[in-house]
């Protein structure tokens, strides 16, 4: 997985949620891209440290 400062990091609901997670990916600490990533959620405007699973995505913003 590679994202850039910008980009939405989107988590889809798995069997223990209801709903998927949306957030805004504030800091990559990798020249390439890699996790983890800094990200402020939506829902909550919290920032979290987050290494994404399988159940993850990133969604390139317009660049």
């Amino acid at each position: 997985m590679k994202a850039a400062v910008g980009d939405r990091l989107i988590v889809e609901a798995t069997c223990g949620t209801s709903t998927r997670h949306e957030g805004f990916i504030m800091k990559v600490d990798h020249p390439d891209g890699s996790p983890p990533y800094l990200v402020r959620w939506l829902d909550t405007e919290r920032e979290t440290l987050v290494f994404p699973g399988p159940d993850a995505r990133v969604v390139q913003a317009t660049r």
